[in-house]
């Protein structure tokens, strides 16, 4: 869909977009699993992790942290991420209604 065409749909189903497309490379996921493993902000540890370069992760959490997915905190010189509990609670529920609402809907 073209970037003009959004403006026909509301702040919700825009948010809801982006994010879904955020979480639309492996990449990414990986290192969201990985972050909800953890019980405390990650910093370095995400590149050993994933083996990918620092760049290229670096850029994946760019994504993330855009749309509100992961949160960042300095501490020294080192950038450390975690979940973002309120936007998976957005997610959590819009994807519940989808699956309460697929029960009921039959093409048959």
């Amino acid at each position: 869909m073209g970037i003009t065409k959004t403006n026909l749909f509301d702040d919700k189903q825009n948010e809801l977009a982006n994010l879904f497309k955020a979480l639309g490379h492996p990449a990414r996921i990986a290192i969201l699993q990985f972050l909800m493993t953890q019980n405390s902000c990650v910093c370095g540890s995400i590149v050993s992790e994933l083996k990918l370069a620092q760049a290229t992760i670096s850029q994946h959490l760019k994504v993330l942290k855009e749309v509100g997915v992961i949160q960042g905190t300095i501490e020294g010189t080192s950038l450390c991420y975690c979940i973002n509990p309120e936007k998976f609670k957005h997610l959590e529920v819009f994807l519940s209604t989808v699956y309460d609402n697929s029960k009921t809907i039959c093409c048959e």
